[in-house]
């Protein structure tokens, strides 16, 4: 005898829906259209995600909702706070993991580095995300509801509530381009006037060069650009950020350029990121090099002192090697910035970001990292091939 499932269909989370793709499920229920923009300002702009609670819905239609959709946010687990100011949430996204993010304030701005995966599919030397291996992309929904959480932690819903947030990087645990159509969607929800209404000056994908989805960002968004680039020539990127050999310097860089050669802005600039290291990448010699390299693209320069942390033999710049290769690109031409270290002490400055990873390329056990406190009791453990510099491929639903 055949037993059938009566178990009930999973309900749509609105959360992370885009306006067109909540215009389609307001369709597809027989509703009008209209109601999307109304569904996005209550979850988005007033923090609601009780249809009960959405008092411009007729009774009819939000016991239709309560049937068939959610608006859920992924759990925050744990908060810390800096003493700098700095806060850090823990988020729970199911299946014995969990990310991090974080706010970073600085005077009138408030910054929030958003995670995009469960740990991250490339390998960079210097980043601690790395180390803890990979599990699977981010939903939109557990994209934006960091975005939320946050806000929901500032009281920044609300008519008159004052915006904490004011500034959104992708930066967070993954490479955003790897998950490109939920980041996309995500992003564009961040910018969206019935929702957080960021200047597109104000959201930032940060890359560390993953070139097909770079070529084809530009019909998706005009977010800002921010390329994880750390070496001025191809030896040392490819020990320091392993995709670089399947996708060198040049390519990436061109790739880049085109991007912002497309926005309508033209005085736009993309940021370069780069993380130095003592005895590694930091030498006169390798500031000379990257003002050559970079002499033809509109850039402004973010230098970051590497953040240590246990897996790593690397060292933190001296002050003195720092500042000099500041003012050897100042000289050059070059507005370059060097970013304040902020968060250190709740391990949440750049490149210290490590979260909760059931790693599913077992390159954490390469790395020995202690994964004792991990609830991965309902995980869903697949081998998978390690992403690294040789296997990088990714689709597009757009």
């Amino acid at each position: 005898m055949t037993v059938e499932s009566t178990a009930a269909p999973a309900k749509v989370n609105l959360m992370g829906l885009s306006q067109a793709k909540l215009e389609a499920f307001f369709d597809s229920l027989g509703e009008k259209r209209f109601r999307a923009t109304q569904v996005l300002k209550w979850i988005h702009q007033m923090g609601v995600t009780d249809f009960e609670q959405m008092t411009n819905i007729s009774k009819p239609l939000r016991d239709k909702l309560s049937q068939v959709a959610e608006a859920v946010a992924p759990e925050v687990v744990n908060q810390w706070d800096s003493s700098d100011g700095t806060r850090k949430f823990l988020i729970r996204v199911g299946g014995g993991n969990a990310v991090e993010t974080v706010y970073i304030p600085d005077g009138d701005r408030g910054t929030l580095c958003v995670s995009s995966q469960v740990g991250c599919s490339l390998d960079c030397s210097f980043c601690a995300t790395g180390k803890q291996g990979f599990n699977r992309d981010l939903t939109a929904a557990e994209i934006i509801g960091q975005v939320w959480q946050a806000a929901k932690s500032f009281n920044q819903f609300g008519v008159g509530a004052q915006r904490k947030i004011t500034n959104v990087v992708m930066m967070g645990m993954g490479e955003p381009l790897l998950n490109f159509d939920n980041v996309v969607d995500s992003m564009n929800l961040m910018m969206h006037d019935n929702c957080y209404g960021l200047s597109k000056r104000r959201v930032t994908l940060s890359t560390s060069g993953v070139v097909p989805a770079l070529d084809k960002l530009g019909e998706y968004t005009d977010a800002c650009l921010a390329i994880s680039l750390h070496a001025p020539n191809n030896a040392l990127r490819n020990e320091l950020v392993p995709i670089n050999k399947k996708y060198p310097i040049e390519m990436l860089l061109a790739s880049a350029k085109r991007y912002i050669d497309g926005l309508p802005d033209v005085r736009r600039k993309m940021t370069i990121e780069y993380t130095l290291i003592d005895q590694v990448n930091d030498r006169p010699e390798h500031a000379h090099e990257l003002a050559e390299l970079l002499k033809e693209i509109p850039v402004k320069i973010n230098l970051i002192p590497f953040n240590p942390f246990n897996l790593s033999n690397y060292k933190r710049v001296s002050n003195n090697a720092l500042r000099r290769f500041q003012q050897i690109l100042i000289d050059a031409g070059y507005t370059t910035t060097i970013r304040t270290t902020r968060g250190d002490d709740i391990d949440a400055a750049c490149g210290q970001l490590a979260g909760q990873v059931n790693d599913r390329t077992k390159r954490s056990q390469r790395y020995k990292i202690d994964k004792n406190a991990l609830d991965a009791s309902n995980a869903d453990i697949i081998p998978v091939k390690l992403v690294d510099e040789a296997d990088v491929s990714i689709t597009f639903n757009g």
